[in-house]
C-alpha cells in the first residue's frame, strides 16, 4: 500500500496520465492527482516524475518496503524541506512551519547562511536559516529506509546546440509547443485571472491563454510605472484590465508579513509588490497566470549580451542574477566572517556539470539551478499561497526547456536585442512593438521610498535593534544607511538586504 504524506502542485498532463495508469473518473482534481501519484509510484517507481509535466513536490510512504519516497520537480517551483533529529527520525514538508513544531526538531540559526545572503539576497543551495533543516533541491528524489538518507538526481538542465534550424523554425517550434501546452495548465471550469507587465512574457502568456481579465502593479511615479504599457496589450488584446497602484506605507507595512510567509528572508524587492498583487489577484480569480521562466530559459537578460566577453571567467565570479556585496564589503560588515563560505561555491559543480558549452549556455545553467529556484519560483510560491491564490506557469515546463537547450545562442541574444527567437515566436500573436519592447524587470521605487523619512522608520530601528547588534557591525551599517541617505541611491540592495534579514529574524527568533 501507498500512502500520501504531503503533496502540493499541479500535475499539467493528468489527462493522458489517468488513460496511462487507467485511474476513471469523474473525480475532483484532488482525488485524481492523489491517484496519479500512487498509480504512476507502483508503476515507475523512482523514475515516475520522469512521466510528469507541471509543478510539484510530494512524499508518499511505501509500507510494503517501509519507506519515504519525496521527490520535487524539475525546476523547482514548489519546495521540498526535510530535518533529520537527533534520535534518527526524518522530519519533512513542502513549507518549513510544517517541521518547526515537530518532536524533535531543534530551532537554530545557521548563521553561515547570512553570509551567503549577503551577497544573493536569497537563499541558495540545500542549506538553509536553520540549521540541520534541508531543501531538496530541483530534480532530485529522496529515500529514507532503514534510517538512511539516499538523495538521487534524476535530472538536470542539458545544453546541446542543434544548428540545422533557422530563426523562424525555432519561433515556430515555441509557439507550437505554448498552443500545446496552455490547454493543459487549466481545465474549462477553472476561472484564471493574468498577471501582466509591459514585458513580451506576461503578455505572450495573456495572449495565448483564455483569461478575460489582466492587472498589473503600478506607482504614482511615472518612471517606475509599467501599467500604461500593460493596459494597451490588455486593449488590444481585448481583456479586461485594472491596476494596483502601490503606496509606499504599506509597502513597508506588509514587509513582517511577506519574511514570515517566505519561511527564509528574500531581498527581492519585487517580492512585497508581488504580494500585494496577489491579494488583489485573488479577488478576481483562485488561479492566476505568470510569465516566469523564460527568462533563464531564452536569454532574457541584459546581462546575458555579455556573456561572451566574460568568457572562461565566468566560473570565478558568476554566481547568478544577482551578487550585490564584495567579501572585503561581507568582512568588514559581518560580526562573524568565514573565509571558506563564499557564494562561487555554490556553483563549482555546475560549472563541472557544463565545461565545454558557451559562456550564455554556462550562465543560464547557473540561473536555472540557482536562481530561479532559490528567488523566482520560492516568491510565486510562498506569497501567492499566503494569499490563497495558485499560480500558473505555461512557460515553465520541461517542453520549453527542451527548445531553449537545443537553441544555439545566436538565437537568443544579439548585440541589440535578448530572447531574440522567444520574441519572434510571441511577435505571431503580438504587436511588435510589444513583443520585441526593450526589457523593464520588475521595478519597484524602494531606491527612492527608503531614503524619505517617512517611511524608513521601521528600517533605522531594525539597523539599531540588538539583533543587528548580534549580527553586523552596527556602525559599519549605519555609515552605509547615511551614505546612501545622502545620495549614493546604488546603495539601497545592501540596505535592503540586511533589513530583510533582521525583519525575517524578528519574525522567526525574536518573537516566536
Amino acid at each position: 500500500m501507498t500512502e500520501i504524506k504531503a503533496y502540493r502542485g499541479h500535475i499539467r498532463n493528468w489527462e493522458a496520465l489517468m488513460a496511462e495508469l487507467e485511474i476513471t473518473g469523474p473525480l475532483s482534481r484532488e482525488e485524481r492527482e492523489n491517484a496519479i501519484l500512487i498509480k504512476a509510484y507502483e508503476k515507475w517507481g523512482v523514475e515516475m516524475a520522469d512521466h510528469f509535466y507541471g509543478m510539484f513536490a510530494f512524499a508518499l510512504y511505501d509500507e510494503e518496503k517501509d519507506r519515504i519516497f519525496a521527490c520535487r520537480d524539475q525546476f523547482g517551483t514548489k519546495p521540498f524541506y526535510y530535518y533529520v533529529t537527533a534520535d534518527g527520525n526524518l522530519l519533512f514538508g513542502t513549507m518549513i512551519r510544517d517541521i518547526l513544531g515537530q518532536p524533535g526538531f531543534v530551532k537554530e540559526l545557521n548563521e553561515e547562511m547570512l553570509q551567503i545572503y549577503m551577497s544573493l539576497t536569497y537563499v541558495a543551495g540545500e542549506d538553509t536559516f536553520f540549521k540541520g533543516l534541508k531543501k531538496l533541491l530541483p530534480g532530485r528524489y529522496l529515500i529514507w529506509e532503514k534510517g538512511e538518507l539516499q538523495i538521487t538526481r534524476y535530472w538536470r538542465p542539458e545544453f546541446h546546440p542543434d544548428e540545422s534550424k533557422s530563426l523562424e523554425d525555432w519561433a515556430d517550434e515555441i509557439h507550437e509547443t505554448l498552443k500545446t501546452i496552455v490547454p493543459e495548465v487549466k481545465t474549462a471550469d477553472e476561472k484564471a485571472f493574468s498577471f501582466l507587465s509591459g514585458g513580451v512574457d506576461s503578455s505572450y502568456v495573456l495572449a495565448m491563454t483564455d483569461a478575460e481579465a489582466a492587472a498589473c502593479c503600478g506607482y504614482e511615479n511615472p518612471k517606475f510605472d509599467e501599467s500604461p504599457l500593460a493596459e494597451e496589450t490588455a486593449k488590444f488584446l481585448g481583456r479586461r484590465f485594472s491596476k494596483r497602484e502601490v503606496q509606499p506605507e504599506e509597502y513597508f507595512d506588509i514587509v513582517p508579513y511577506v519574511m514570515y510567509n517566505m519561511e527564509q528572508p528574500l531581498g527581492d524587492a519585487s517580492a512585497i509588490v508581488f504580494t500585494l498583487g496577489c491579494q488583489a489577484a485573488v479577488k478576481e480569480a483562485p488561479i492566476c497566470y505568470s510569465g516566469e521562466g523564460s527568462d533563464e530559459f531564452f536569454g532574457g537578460y541584459n546581462m546575458y549580451r555579455n556573456a561572451e566577453r566574460y568568457g572562461d571567467n565566468l566560473k570565478t565570479f558568476y554566481v547568478g542574477n544577482t551578487n550585490i556585496m564584495k567579501e572585503d564589503d561581507k568582512k568588514r560588515i559581518l560580526k562573524h566572517y568565514d573565509p571558506e563560505v563564499l557564494p562561487i561555491n555554490l556553483v563549482k559543480s555546475i560549472y563541472e556539470e557544463n565545461e565545454g558549452l558557451d559562456p550564455l549556455s554556462k550562465m543560464s545553467d547557473v540561473d536555472i539551478q540557482i536562481w530561479l529556484e532559490g528567488d523566482i519560483y520560492l516568491n510565486v510560491d510562498k506569497m501567492s499561497t499566503a494569499c490563497g491564490l495558485e499560480i500558473r506557469m505555461p512557460l515553465t515546463d520541461r517542453r520549453i526547456f527542451d527548445i531553449a537547450s537545443r537553441m544555439p545562442s545566436r538565437y537568443k541574444v544579439n548585440a541589440e536585442q535578448n530572447k531574440v527567437a522567444f520574441r519572434t515566436a510571441a511577435a505571431k500573436v503580438l504587436p511588435e512593438e510589444v513583443a520585441f519592447r526593450k526589457k523593464l524587470g520588475f521595478i519597484v521605487p524602494i531606491r527612492i521610498w527608503m531614503a524619505d523619512e517617512r517611511y524608513n522608520q521601521h528600517v533605522h530601528a531594525m539597523f539599531r535593534s540588538e539583533a543587528a547588534e548580534k549580527f553586523f557591525n552596527v556602525d559599519e551599517i549605519n555609515h552605509i544607511f547615511e551614505e546612501y541617505q545622502g545620495g549614493n541611491s546604488d546603495l539601497w540592495r545592501q540596505i535592503w538586504t540586511i533589513y530583510t534579514f533582521l525583519v525575517w529574524y524578528d519574525e522567526y527568533f525574536v518573537k516566536r
